[in-house]
């Protein structure tokens, strides 16, 4: 695996901590074997929601599900409290589709987290992103401030400018096709809401274009300058700069080069914030496969508690990577030193 020791960083950081993980695919064999994997090594301590019957065929022969909470939301006796809190702030809505909507599995594990009986749902395995994205959004809800769902991914980048393991996060390459400048704004927020957990170092956030401070002109320059007013005006203490092209965002060089006057982001960018879902996802791919670096994601955020997204064709490392991810942000910045450079 690249960068295993940088992700041995982030188990360890969640190990032994008992955090528990809604895992609302309890039909899927790669979702039981990640479990069994989540409580082998100690890394969470799984949920997984379905059907037993279903549970006990994805279950892999020979396996226990010791220690492993399996749930059938149809049956379960949580489902009048959650129906009620479910209603609080929407009591036109009848109690009958409440209680539909709650027994639906990202539903249900949406409403353990926002509750309090899990810490975190990672999901999407068998389940459409979109739905995802609805059950966080009406269980758990967004953060303050932010009325944007996004996506961000984790670049771990083996060799960048003599540096190991760089990091980076690059948002959004997953979910928002189009963003209007304010929806820009959200997103870059909850980045650098992600990146402060995830990263070692403080975010310093470029919002990205094909300009580099008036270099260039048009409708899309003009949106991320207005998406960057409006960031500022929302988060005045953020690192946050642009327009800039993306090699004077991350090379200092070419920094020195491009911007007049002086600017806290320009050329040491660790959170690259694309103008729409096109250049966002073209450029993670391309990072991904021209550089060798290992994108774990798409992480979904900016909601008020951890709501994950997982590629529909997610293995089980795919599924335990981003379990890791998910719970490391609720410990906080990493202040161990880095010894993966």
């Amino acid at each position: 695996m690249p960068a295993y020791s940088l992700i041995e960083r982030y188990a360890r950081r969640v190990k032994g901590r008992k955090f528990s993980v809604v895992l609302p695919e309890g039909h899927d064999e790669r979702v039981v074997s990640a479990a069994v994997r989540l409580r082998d090594e100690d890394i969470a301590v799984p949920i997984l929601l379905g059907d037993p019957h279903q549970i006990r065929k994805a279950t892999p022969p020979g396996t226990e599900l010791r220690g492993i909470l399996t749930i059938d939301p149809k049956t379960s006796g949580e489902i009048d409290r959650y129906t009620g809190l479910y209603r609080r702030g929407r009591q036109d809505m009848p109690e009958a589709v409440a209680r539909r909507i709650v027994t639906k599995r990202p539903f249900y594990g949406g409403m353990m987290v926002a509750s309090g009986d899990a810490h975190a749902m990672v999901g999407g395995a068998a389940t459409a992103t979109a739905t995802m994205i609805l059950a966080g959004t009406l269980t758990v809800g967004l953060l303050d401030g932010v009325n944007t769902p996004s996506s961000c991914f984790l670049m771990i980048i083996p060799d960048f400018q003599g540096q190991k393991n760089k990091l980076f996060v690059y948002a959004d390459c997953a979910v928002n096709v189009d963003p209007t400048p304010e929806q820009l704004a959200d997103i870059a927020l909850a980045s650098a809401s992600s990146a402060a957990a995830l990263l070692s170092e403080p975010p310093e956030v470029a919002m990205l274009s094909y300009s580099s401070k008036g270099s260039g002109a048009g409708p899309a320059v003009e949106k991320v300058r207005k998406a960057l007013e409006i960031a500022r005006r929302r988060a005045p203490n953020l690192d946050i700069d642009g327009e800039f092209q993306a090699d004077t965002a991350i090379i200092s060089r070419v920094a020195a080069r491009k911007i007049a006057g002086s600017s806290k982001v320009a050329g040491k960018a660790n959170v690259l914030i694309f103008p729409d879902l096109n250049s966002g996802n073209i450029a993670y791919k391309l990072t991904q496969y021209m550089a060798d670096a290992q994108a774990i994601g798409p992480l979904l955020q900016g909601f008020a508690k951890p709501i994950a997204d997982l590629s529909r064709g997610a293995s089980i490392e795919d599924i335990v990577l981003t379990t890791i991810l998910t719970l490391a942000q609720l410990t906080g910045p990493d202040d161990q030193k880095d010894d993966s450079k």
